[in-house]
């Protein structure tokens, strides 16, 4: 035999407040989407018909209620017990006309958000001629329905909701709070709604709504100012007509946490569904505030975000699109004011030339890179040395920026997010740009080497140095080189710097992966690293001509703890005992005497 659910009401709305609203507010909002679709209705077969919704808050009625008047369709009695007395069911709806597209909602739906609120909830309402309905439900499941009769009730067609506050929701009723909550949710509706005698609605959106209607920036910038607590960079209108959305996006005047997802206002048929909408926009625009009014997106059933279906994808790609056509149409025709935006939002726009051509054409023309040279673009950098030679990491340009202009070697930071993707992506863009990465061992081909008379008589001081510093497994070697006043330089080839990177992750790992790394390590034996003493620097020269093998061990030492530190090298355990060794070994023989 079958048997039905049974619907236990107070746990439904338990539900309903823990787990689906985020708010006990949102009860506002289901009144004026009921009353507003009741008003829809109406106006479909008598367009002269008013539009008014009328809020009493308790301090207004007297009795400690909330009334909500609407001059709308109203329900007879058997729509009363289709729509307010079933849950779920949509059948019914569709057929009674109340699931409409113009409609916000469902009628009857929104209401069972108020048990949030109210323990008991009072419906009066008339259709057209018919008598004058009263539904009364409680928030534990019971339901009283009366027809009043013949020449009482409603005067004319509509409906006025009374809620009876929950003893523990007095402060969702206050007036101050009601109109905030009707502007907040319904400032935008195209009715009359007012609490009490204080209207609460400003009219259309300040956007266009219609194509070809010209922009009132001025409009727009008191907006987002009264409402989203900014003056914007710019403004830009936004349409997406397969989704009947119309907007702007407020270009954010400050930089913010790229990471960071923004929330969005948006409306659905300019009721308020969420200030915090997420996945409007592609990810890549984070520097863009949107305030749009859809009437095809769908909302999920709480009605506080957006359904992710395929119109939300193809809405995305379009804004996306709009907002990257704004920063075209802006490179072509104020290169200034594209300056000031990427001094605040570059990230965003590199973020995006990672994947969009265009985009990536506006980085290299317009964004200025720092270099050895000064500050360029990569444009600029093109056109004057032909090759891009960029430095992956801010301690490799760091450590050899001076050294490389010395040489005459121009070369690029690409040390910063996404710097270094973008310079290598150039080629695909364009195949006459060409690209290379600074590898260390490079600036030693444009070091000059020695006098071979000198170089013979340094050996036995290179054998000393190498001695010194052979538990550290670098090799010395000595060339003349600009600048002058360094006086030594330490070169880790990137493939010894990987097999750094594979010991210490030996170091690490347990016996399964330990024997893995040994085998990457054990197949690519690396280059040495290399102190690379600089034989035009005085105090280099001083030391080459030390006869004591002490002391030599000490300064090439000392030498060596120098250009890790200036080169921005990691510092091993080894390292910093040979850098706290050597240094109180020279002071020990700065300062002579007996203890």
């Amino acid at each position: 035999m079958d048997h039905t659910f049974q619907v236990d009401l107070r746990g439904v709305v338990d539900l309903l407040s823990h787990h689906l609203y985020g708010s006990p507010r949102v009860y506002v909002r289901e009144l004026l989407q009921n009353a507003v679709d009741a008003i829809t209705a109406r106006r479909a077969t008598e367009p002269g018909a008013p539009a008014s919704v009328h809020i009493e808050p308790p301090e207004r009625t007297g009795d400690g209620t909330l009334r909500v008047h609407d001059s709308g369709i109203g329900l007879t009695e058997a729509q009363v017990h289709e729509l307010l007395a079933t849950i779920g069911r949509s059948s019914k709806r569709d057929e009674l006309g109340f699931s409409r597209h113009e409609f916000l909602g469902q009628f009857g739906i929104g209401l069972l958000s108020c048990f949030l609120v109210a323990d008991e909830i009072r419906v009066v309402t008339r259709h057209g001629d018919h008598p004058t309905v009263h539904w009364t439900g409680h928030s534990d499941g019971r339901y009283a329905v009366a027809v009043a009769a013949e020449g009482e009730g409603r005067a004319e067609p509509g409906t006025t909701v009374t809620l009876v506050p929950r003893p523990d929701a007095d402060q969702w009723f206050a007036t101050p709070t009601v109109v905030d909550l009707a502007r907040l949710f319904g400032a935008l509706l195209p009715v009359d709604v007012r609490v009490g005698d204080v209207p609460t609605t400003t009219g259309p959106p300040p956007w266009p709504t219609t194509p070809g209607t010209p922009v009132d920036r001025p409009a727009l910038i008191r907006y987002a100012r009264e409402h989203l607590g900014y003056d914007p960079f710019d403004v830009l209108p936004l349409s997406v007509p397969e989704a009947g959305l119309t907007g702007v996006a407020f270009i954010l005047p400050t930089p913010v946490n790229p990471a960071a997802r923004a929330g969005h206002r948006v409306y659905l048929k300019r009721m308020l569904l969420t200030e915090n909408a997420d996945g409007l926009l592609p990810d890549w625009a984070f520097f863009a505030h949107c305030v749009v009014d859809a009437t095809e997106l769908r909302p999920t059933a709480s009605r506080e975000a957006l359904y992710e279906d395929t119109l939300l994808t193809a809405t995305r790609e379009a804004l996306g699109d709009q907002i990257r056509g704004w920063l075209v149409r802006l490179a072509r025709h104020d290169p200034r004011r594209l300056a000031e935006f990427l001094q605040i939002h570059h990230l965003g726009v590199k973020a995006l030339a990672l994947h969009d051509d265009e985009m990536l054409r506006l980085v290299d023309q317009w964004w200025p890179m720092d270099t050895n040279v000064g500050t360029l673009t990569l444009a600029e950098f093109r056109q004057r040395h032909g090759l891009i030679r960029y430095a992956a990491s801010l301690d490799e340009f760091r450590q050899l920026a001076a050294v490389a202009a010395a040489q005459d070697l121009a070369v690029v930071n690409a040390g910063f997010t996404y710097d270094t993707e973008l310079i290598e992506r150039l080629p695909v863009l364009d195949r006459s740009v060409l690209i290379e990465r600074l590898e260390p061992s490079d600036l030693t081909t444009r070091f000059e080497g020695l006098d071979p008379q000198v170089e013979l008589g340094l050996r036995p001081f290179l054998a000393a140095a190498q001695r010194a510093l052979e538990r550290s497994g670098c090799e010395v070697v000595i060339r003349a080189y600009d600048p002058v006043s360094l006086p030594a330089l330490y070169l880790v080839s990137r493939s010894a710097a990987f097999h750094d990177q594979l010991a210490a992750s030996r170091d690490k790992a347990d016996e399964l992966w330990g024997g893995v790394l040994d085998a990457l390590a054990s197949s690519a034996p690396p280059d040495r690293p290399q102190l690379v003493l600089n034989h035009r620097n005085p105090l280099v020269r001083r030391v080459t001509t030390l006869t004591d093998p002490d002391l030599v061990g000490l300064a090439v030492e000392a030498l060596y703890g120098q250009a890790l530190l200036l080169g921005h090298h990691p510092i091993r355990a080894a390292d910093a005992a040979l850098l706290n060794s050597s240094f109180l070994g020279l002071l020990g023989r700065a300062v002579p005497g007996r203890e």
